[in-house]
């Protein structure tokens, strides 16, 4: 089995991502709404990629899915945040279309990361090797309906 640095991990790429964009966004606020709205989703859109490298340093398949269930958790109230902004109009079209675009992204590469760690079932408590792009932008990315 091959080890993947946490740096080459798309779905660890594309939450960082997301994380500078909501720091960017949230940055310009007037003090008021930064206080009560952006501080929160800064802080849940910096988990989202922190519970992906604890899930990453971890040994345990379940401590593993664990935290990156975590990281999903902090992922939808990222999209939460998102969504209060955006009806506050803190947020424009544009910017909350993007985000949003970015956080279904993830969601589904961190879907896909968590059902490519072991289960006991398989006897195996590492990160498996796949033949496909590791966490990559799979050509069924657009089918993928479950974060709307």
């Amino acid at each position: 089995m091959k080890y993947i640095p946490i740096d080459e991990l798309e779905v660890y790429k594309l939450a960082m991502e997301i994380g500078e964009e909501i720091w960017a966004v949230v940055d310009k606020w007037p003090e008021f709404p930064k206080k009560v709205v952006g501080e929160q989703f800064c802080e849940a859109g910096d988990s989202i990629a922190s519970n992906i490298s604890e899930a990453h340093g971890r040994y345990h398949y379940k401590d593993k899915k664990n935290f990156c269930f975590f990281s999903r958790g902090s992922l939808l109230e990222s999209k939460t945040w998102l969504k209060k902004s955006h009806n506050r109009n803190l947020v424009d079209d544009e910017t909350h279309a993007r985000i949003h675009d970015q956080l279904r992204r993830c969601h589904y590469l961190l879907n896909q990361y968590i059902k490519s760690i072991g289960n006991s079932k398989d006897g195996n408590d590492k990160v498996q090797e796949s033949d496909t792009p590791i966490y990559g932008l799979a050509s069924n990315f657009d089918n993928f309906n479950d974060f709307q």
